[in-house]
């Protein structure tokens, strides 16, 4: 098996750039939100439904491209993925309703799904365990920089041109993606890969979630991930609402986030020399919920920004040491079908993180209401780490 240490660093870093495509679709949109209001003539809480479509598509995007991706090969469902992003980019740029901007997004996140489930995928042909932690600990850090930049640079295109020009950046950056992929990760003859075992679409699928020591794994993703989306999706009325910050404050606020799950990710790197990953995964999923209920305590006694922001933060961060390492564990279960077995958890993790941020609309835009829809997430997260460690036991 290819150890990590063998893997050009180019590979590494078109890997996280194609990464990055995820959440840049979904930040850098975001301090676009009050004008899409404007000139759609809706208010900010609509437009943040797009951003559950989007992880209801993708969702959907990564069932539909899993098993293919196992049949026919990553390179196809990889780069069919990335121009149904581009072109449903293209679309948005020029959409002027609410209906047609919901319907972009849909599209725009199949091809997304399509993109992302093929990257860990990608990862398990190579390496697997520790290796395989590392390794998505490397990506990670290459490709957490889009969250943290991509609110300063939809800021920065709102300065430029309007709303559309950010949807025509981000379906330019997905086709430039399509010669980096070439020239790097697909470098050299292509050979068509094999049926992943002999099954079907749906049988694979449903081996997949028969595999009873995987599928804790899937929850608490989901769970862990959930929270943030949560976050996410009320960033705008958390900080320029609730807080009343600037749009340039907004932008700062929200990286201080990601430097957070950056720090994290680079700590859990250094701690794989020493710990397994089992151990690692326990202790960040214990801060993460206390920083979840700390979260919900900080809104209830109207905590200022300055007392809000650290926990947010450590919330956040705790997510960098947690999903690698569930990555790894998880898809060491599926040495021949791991694009199949990514995205049953892609589902899992988008389709009910998209659900529940669209419930959570239905609940009082409070920082309170958002508060305890990320405390939830944050023990069902440490309820999921407890029924894992039933079959480690």
């Amino acid at each position: 098996m290819t150890q990590s240490s063998s893997i050009p660093l180019s590979v590494v870093f078109a890997l996280g750039l194609t990464m990055m495509l995820g959440p840049f679709a979904i930040d850098t949109y975001l301090p676009a939100f009050p004008l899409i209001a404007a000139s759609l003539g809706v208010t900010i809480h609509e437009v943040s439904l797009s951003i559950s479509i989007y992880m209801v598509g993708f969702a959907l995007g990564q069932l539909t491209g899993g098993a293919l991706s196992d049949r026919y090969g990553r390179r196809r469902v990889l780069a069919t993925g990335l121009c149904i992003f581009a072109a449903a980019s293209f679309f948005l740029a020029s959409v002027e309703s609410m209906n047609m901007l919901l319907l972009g997004r849909f599209l725009q996140s199949l091809g997304g799904g399509w993109t992302g489930v093929s990257i860990p995928a990608l990862v398990r042909d190579r390496v697997h365990g520790v290796q395989a932690a590392k390794l998505f600990s490397m990506i990670g850090m290459v490709a957490i920089v889009a969250p943290a930049i991509a609110p300063a640079i939809g800021a920065a295109l709102l300065e430029l041109g309007t709303w559309g020009l950010v949807f025509v950046c981000l379906g330019s950056y997905a086709l430039c993606l399509l010669p980096l992929l070439a020239a790097t990760v697909f470098r050299g003859p292509h050979k068509p890969r094999q049926g992943a075992d002999g099954v079907g679409v749906l049988g694979r699928y449903l081996g997949v979630l028969r595999t009873a020591d995987a599928r804790p794994y899937i929850f608490w993703q989901t769970a862990s991930f959930g929270g943030l989306i949560i976050f996410v999706t009320y960033a705008s009325f958390i900080y320029q609402g609730h807080f009343e910050q600037s749009r340039g404050a907004f932008t700062l606020l929200f990286a201080c986030n990601i430097v957070a799950i950056f720090a994290c990710n680079l700590l859990n790197r250094i701690l794989l020399n020493w710990l397994p990953p089992a151990r690692i995964m326990l202790g960040a999923t214990c801060l993460q919920s206390c920083s979840g209920l700390l979260l919900l305590c900080a809104a209830l006694l109207a905590w200022p920004v300055e007392a809000f922001l650290p926990v947010m933060m450590l919330y956040a961060g705790t997510l960098g040491a947690i999903s690698p390492n569930i990555q790894a564990s998880y898809l060491d279960n599926f040495p021949r079908s791991a694009a199949s077995a990514t995205a049953v958890m892609g589902a899992a993790q988008f389709g009910l993180g998209g659900v529940a941020s669209a419930l959570s609309n239905l609940l009082p835009e409070t920082l309170v209401s958002v508060t305890a829809c990320i405390a939830a997430c944050a023990v069902i997260s440490f309820a999921c780490m407890l029924w894992s460690r039933r079959y480690s036991a």
